[in-house]
């Protein structure tokens, strides 16, 4: 999510030369809740590959812009940079297992509970849809930080 938001809002702050990226601790897969709240949020997003156990999806800011290649997949695999970026920590259990992030030139904390937590109850689309919430939120804040730079 956070990726996908960081890079919506480099958009609409006008930065062209941000380059979002997304990895965990672990590859297990895109979470299908995470992106269905960020279709309701308003992303285009389509799978080559649904049935795949690590599916690859095709996300577009809007219908005008270029797809990003979303997966799962650890921090430090290709295609993530390796030296000179910057390292966001969106998830409370990444943030203490990542205290460090090897080239990052600077870590950012942003630490939400996973809305996993919410999973199979009632409240599972409105938690995720929260969190999608406040991460755009964040993501909004530091890139309006970095576009005053």
């Amino acid at each position: 999510m956070a990726q996908l938001w960081a890079a919506a809002a480099a958009a609409s702050y006008g930065i062209g030369d941000v380059e979002t990226f997304s990895g965990g601790t672990e590859a297990t897969a895109f979470n299908p809740r995470a992106v269905a709240a960020l279709e309701r949020a308003g992303f285009e997003i389509k799978t080559s590959a649904p049935g795949d156990a690590n599916p690859k999806y095709l996300v577009r800011l809007s219908s005008a812009s270029d797809a990003l290649e979303c997966f799962s997949k650890v921090y430090d695999q290709a295609p993530n940079p390796t030296s000179d970026f910057c390292a966001v920590m969106t998830c409370s259990a990444a943030d203490e297992a990542c205290p460090r992030v090897a080239g990052a030139t600077l870590r950012l904390a942003i630490p939400y509970d996973d809305p996993k937590v919410a999973d199979g109850t009632p409240d599972e689309a409105a938690t995720y849809d929260e969190r999608c919430a406040q991460i755009a939120r964040e993501m909004l804040f530091a890139i309006s930080r970095a576009a005053r730079k």
